[in-house]
């Protein structure tokens, strides 16, 4: 299905923002409720279930945080997320220095945590269940580490120079947090441990660095300004403005060393890219200037490119019950991008009448029967 991905002309998602749209959220529970976040501060929560029943619709904005709304962000939203557990919360983090928490139902917020500069990116893990940890990545180098029970910003994590731009816990292990900065480092922390930091992920393996420390070890050759775990948390993927994607094994921090080519990546803030869940192989789908390039992860392969929006994409979310992929853009629209349904064949045509099409190899069962091997 994620291989027959295509932009459908049957689905619309009702066009509320004014300005780009810089991230998107669907919630896990359902998967039927995403948030979007504008660089005008606006944030919009849409169903996409299609309640009309006909085959051609639009997935309606339910509500908005718009202009006029007291508590909307003053700047550019840059990270939404919808609580883990239940649809009766969200978060949004913006530049303008703030990263708050929404009750849905009534829109306003709960909570609201102030940081001494620009918010780049924050997270909560989808697993925890110890902890209520909003991980934030800020201008400053600390990692701050925000608690919804308490409603403090008390914990922070040591070690990047520069601003982080991307944060992501593991969906495997509820206390490791992945980070990502323009120091061009990409660390792995322990937040149970005072020292916080496990591992730099080093991209020559330590082969080059063997004589120096580990202050040395860079994931990329240049700002590192997005990652994503894989679903099942084993690998991580990260990018950089090196024009670089790169994997690596999330428990020995090893770079995988898969080539994927040049990914070009000109953007001066977090990239919000995404990874297939529930697929064999997974995919990694990349905002790519106005496209999104689809990639095999294991194997490096760009499998296609998908094109429709007019302008600069920013971010790109998977719905994995349905294998869709909802995208953001500089041109104000999220598109939906539905695998294409195959044409039914004729009863009255025989299969053996029919060309044996090609198929690409991740199309192909690789299951085999014991009969035929004896």
């Amino acid at each position: 299905r994620v291989l027959s991905l295509e932009l459908n002309k049957d689905r619309d998602v009702e066009r509320i923002h004014g300005s780009g749209i810089n991230t998107l959220d669907i919630e896990p529970v359902e998967g039927r409720y995403m948030l979007s976040g504008g660089s005008d501060g606006v944030i919009v929560l849409y169903d996409l279930e299609n309640l009309s029943r006909k085959p051609s619709y639009t997935c309606k904005a339910l509500c908005s945080v718009g202009r006029s709304h007291p508590d909307v962000h003053r700047f550019s939203v840059e990270t939404v997320q919808w609580y883990p557990h239940d649809t009766g919360m969200f978060t949004s983090s913006s530049f303008d220095k703030t990263l708050k928490i929404w009750d849905t139902n009534t829109l306003q917020t709960a909570d609201v945590f102030h940081f001494e500069g620009t918010v780049y990116s924050h997270h909560m893990s989808p697993v925890a269940t110890k902890h209520c940890l909003i991980a934030v990545g800020t201008k400053s180098p600390k990692v701050q580490l925000c608690d919804l029970k308490s409603g403090s910003c008390s914990h922070i994590l040591q070690g990047h120079r520069q601003e982080v731009l991307a944060v992501s816990w593991s969906p495997r292990h509820e206390y490791v947090l992945a980070t990502a900065s323009a120091d061009s480092k990409v660390k792995l922390w322990d937040v149970r441990r005072a020292t916080g930091c496990l591992t730099t992920l080093d991209q020559h393996n330590g082969e080059k660095s063997k004589a120096s420390s580990e202050a040395a070890n860079t994931a990329h050759n240049g700002r590192v300004n997005g990652l994503c775990y894989t679903s099942d948390g084993l690998h991580l993927l990260t990018i950089g403005t090196d024009d670089r994607m790169r994997l690596w094994n999330s428990s020995t921090g090893e770079n995988t060393l898969v080539n994927y080519g040049k990914v070009c990546n000109e953007s001066r803030k977090g990239l919000k890219f995404t990874i297939s869940c529930g697929c064999s192989p997974e995919f990694a789908f990349v905002p790519y200037g106005s496209t999104i390039a689809v990639y095999t992860i294991f194997s490096g392969e760009l499998i296609t490119m998908l094109r429709g929006h007019y302008n600069t994409v920013d971010c790109c979310v998977f719905q994995p019950n349905f294998q869709e992929l909802y995208s953001g853009s500089k041109d104000c629209n999220i598109l939906a991008w539905i695998p294409a349904l195959r044409e039914p064949v004729p009863d009255d045509v025989s299969d053996k009448s029919l060309p044996q099409q090609h198929l690409n190899p991740a199309y192909e069962d690789a299951w085999s029967s014991s009969d035929d091997e004896g």
